[in-house]
């Protein structure tokens, strides 16, 4: 799919990362706004926990709901999977702003890492998700304008090897992150060392 997309040019921090669009519109009313945030973290907790086939009436349990709320919020098992995906999405994305405050190297670096831990913490999600759909395409392309300006910093502070690109990195980390590995220690153990390799030294 990745190749697929048009993929931001370094440095086009033009390109929104805001997925606000993709989601369910939340409610303006408090009490019906409450529910709907409500049922996304209950959902987000169960994916999580039980995969794409958690039953959506304990979804509606956990968040306090019955099932006709949800399905009036979330009208498939699709839509929901999909809400959570891009919320999850949003809240990485964000995090490059954050990373904007390290060194080059680190920024990019810390950023990553929590790619990775995101990546891997959602695989029973993903397993879900309909990967031809538009919110998962933007969801991708998204998080490579997020991550773009990153590696472009990195690279303009000469601490990071010039001959990569973002589309490299990203393959790297979510094969990392999509890897099976027994213990969270030994798959940071891996990002470090590929990380590594990353550096400008390792040219």
């Amino acid at each position: 799919m990745i190749a697929s997309l048009r993929l931001p040019a370094l440095g086009d921090i033009g390109i929104v990362t805001a997925l606000t669009h993709l989601r369910v519109a939340r409610p303006h009313r408090a009490d019906a706004a409450r529910n709907y945030d409500a049922i996304l973290a209950a959902a987000r907790v169960a994916f999580a926990e039980q995969g794409a086939e958690a039953p959506l009436e304990e979804i509606a349990r956990r968040a306090g709901v019955g099932i006709a709320t949800l399905y009036r919020n979330f009208p498939t098992r699709e839509v929901l999977i999909e809400n959570v995906y891009v919320t999850e999405v949003e809240a990485v994305c964000a995090t490059a702003g954050e990373a904007e405050n390290l060194a080059p190297r680190d920024g990019l670096y810390a950023w990553l890492r929590r790619f990775v831990e995101y990546i891997g913490a959602k695989q029973p999600l993903a397993a879900g998700l309909n990967r031809e759909s538009t919110a998962y395409l933007e969801c991708r392309r998204a998080l490579y304008a997020a991550g773009g300006p990153l590696l472009e910093r990195a690279q303009r502070a000469r601490e990071v090897r010039a001959d990569v690109t973002i589309d490299d990195v990203m393959r790297l980390a979510s094969a990392i992150a999509s890897g099976h590995f027994p213990r969270a220690d030994q798959r940071d153990h891996v990002l470090a060392v590929a990380l590594d390799g990353l550096s400008a030294q390792a040219e």
